[in-house]
């Protein structure tokens, strides 16, 4: 029992012995002291360091333009469509077989230009029964002007019955009525072959024949339709409440009441289907009787140039005729004006180049200007380009909405001056 105590006493002690003998040589060692002493400060420093503050954000760069003030006209539009002033359905004034088409489906063709060519033997022996007809109506006439040059003075004389120059002269005036109608019926007939050949009444295109070579044709067959475009009208229907706005000009110019110097301008844009302005201003031209019970609306007419036949018959586009002016109207460029579920905003840049979202009401587009009806003031700023960036920004930090967003504004420059109006 002794052993076993001893031991562990003897084995604590030199355990204690062995530690303080490394703890002393750790101390008096010049390389270990250097390296306690480098961890020391690299803690110290560690501890002490602070995290610097993370730069904010620069405002988002924008483009703005001043809110215009001026006299705006307001303009009525409808929708147009084309046709020619004259459309002339082609249709053979005899029957007969087709033999010849004589122009080019869709070419243009002119006045008194020879269309299409029918069969014409049956005319050419209709016209030689008929001349044949006026020979014998001649023959027959000739003899009864004989007969009553020889029983005039037979009869003067008593030596004939005077019944016999009645009948005579009754003879005669009946060959005179056949001569007529024989030379009525060749003419006739002259006039049936000379129908066998179809011409162009007018200067027009000439469309897509409905008729093909070898086809019985006759006075029921539309052949092909021809239509004059220059000029080229332009039909459509405004209500009676714009009508009546322009319509004391359209009586100047239907009545022709007013000298033609002095008579008032009302000049009419088409927007053609592509939506380009046709380059040629036209004049009301036609405008119908009465407005339609049915519809509220009146028919007018356009006129415009068409030398180029670049307008079609049956094609579509849209009048624009001014109609009132708007004073004082306050103008933005259309990209500055946002539409959100049929409702509009605008960003307006405050004194403080803050950006800030504001309602408002439009009225009619003017070239590349948008008419403000309601929201804005003559003097303010908007936003024109960088909205984008303004929406993720209120989208990530709401309260910007109230507070406004700060910006870095510059001026905005329409693409045409920049392209310098090339």
């Amino acid at each position: 029992m002794r052993t076993t105590r001893a031991f562990p006493l003897y084995g604590s002690s030199l355990l204690d012995l062995k530690q303080r003998k490394w703890t002393t040589q750790l101390v008096k060692s010049p390389d270990w002291g250097s390296v306690a002493i480098g961890l020391f400060l690299l803690a110290t420093l560690v501890g002490c360091a602070k995290e610097e503050p993370k730069a904010k954000p620069s405002p988002p760069d924008v483009t703005v333009a001043d809110v215009v003030q001026q006299d705006v006209p307001v303009y009525g539009e409808w929708v147009a469509q084309l046709n020619g002033p004259v459309n002339a359905e082609i249709t053979p004034k005899v029957q007969g077989y087709l033999l010849q088409q004589n122009y080019q489906n869709g070419f243009f063709v002119k006045k008194g230009q020879l269309l299409f060519t029918l069969d014409p033997r049956q005319y050419e022996a209709e016209v030689d029964q008929a001349k044949a007809q006026v020979g014998t109506a001649e023959a027959n006439l000739a003899k009864a002007n004989n007969d009553v040059a020889r029983d005039t003075p037979l009869a003067a004389q008593k030596a004939i019955a005077q019944r016999d120059l009645d009948t005579d002269l009754t003879t005669q005036q009946a060959m005179q009525s056949q001569l007529q109608a024989a030379k009525a019926s060749q003419a006739n007939a002259e006039l049936n072959l000379t129908w066998t050949k179809v011409y162009s009444p007018i200067d027009g295109i000439a469309g897509v024949s409905n008729s093909q070579i070898g086809d019985l044709v006759g006075t029921s067959t539309k052949m092909v339709t021809v239509s004059q475009v220059n000029p080229i009208w332009a039909y459509f229907n405004p209500s009676e409440s714009l009508f009546l706005k322009f319509a004391p000009e359209v009586t100047a110019f239907i009545t022709g009441r007013l000298p033609r110097g002095s008579r008032p301008q009302m000049p009419v844009e088409l927007i053609q289907a592509n939506d380009i302005p046709y380059s040629a201003k036209g004049r009301i031209i036609y405008v119908n009787r009465q407005v339609g019970t049915g519809t509220g609306t009146i028919q007018m007419a356009a006129e415009f140039p068409n030398p180029q036949a670049v307008l079609r018959p049956g094609g579509y586009g849209r009048v624009r005729i001014k109609v009132a002016d708007n004073g004082n109207a306050l103008l933005v460029p259309q990209p500055a004006v946002i539409e959100v579920q049929s409702d509009y905003m605008i960003v307006v840049l405050s004194p403080e180049n803050k950006a800030m979202f504001r309602p408002v009401k439009v009225g009619e587009r003017v070239g590349p200007n948008w008419v403000i009806t309601e929201g804005l003031k003559p003097g303010e700023k908007v936003v024109v380009e960088g909205i984008e960036r303004l929406s993720l920004a209120v989208a990530a930090m709401p309260q910007l909405a109230k507070e406004g967003i700060p910006v870095n504004p510059k001026p905005y420059v329409p693409v045409a001056a920049i392209g310098g109006g090339n």
